[in-house]
């Protein structure tokens, strides 16, 4: 019994998107060591987001780029809440993940799970300008509106007197 020309080109299939899979690579801020070494820390601009039930607020968190923040993330409802949005964390330079408990350096995070009652505290520097979708993934939460974007901005200022862009 063979495979018929629909088998063959379903495993052929399967071996192309095996290797394009295995060699596709997540895009993250490249730099990010050099980025967070170089960053000025005593400048750190903080945002707090409250997660309550179905709703951040605010829900439409803004960031400059290429200025170090804390982004505190306070679970002030009855149930724990998700904090997901990949492109955004794929367009920040990460420094660190903290908790009254402790700290996590790692080069890149996916997702943060805040407990009722309990902060978390995200420090970055934000690295590329777009605008990024935020849920929660908790069952039943985006569909009854925990979902919101964030928005990472070119940091650029206009003097519309002179006609110029400033960048900071």
């Amino acid at each position: 019994m063979g495979f018929g020309h629909k088998g063959i080109y379903l495993v052929i299939s399967l071996v192309v998107l095996s290797l394009i899979t295995g060699c596709v690579e997540i895009q993250y801020v490249k730099d990010a060591p050099e980025k967070i070494k170089a960053a000025d820390w005593s400048k750190m601009q903080t945002i707090t987001v409250s997660l309550t039930e179905y709703k951040f607020t605010p829900s439409e968190p803004s960031f400059k780029k290429n200025i170090p923040y804390r982004l505190i993330l306070k679970n002030e409802g009855k149930g724990k809440h998700y904090f997901v949005s990949e492109g955004f964390f794929r367009a920040i330079a990460l420094r660190k993940v903290q908790t009254s408990d402790g700290e996590i350096k790692a080069p890149y995070i996916t997702a943060i799970e805040v407990y009722p009652g309990k902060s978390i505290e995200i420090y970055f520097i934000p690295d590329k300008v777009g605008t990024y979708d935020l849920i929660c993934t908790v069952e039943e939460h985006a569909n009854r509106g925990m979902k919101g974007k964030i928005e990472i901005k070119d940091g650029e200022l206009r003097a519309p007197e002179m006609g110029w862009p400033y960048k900071y």
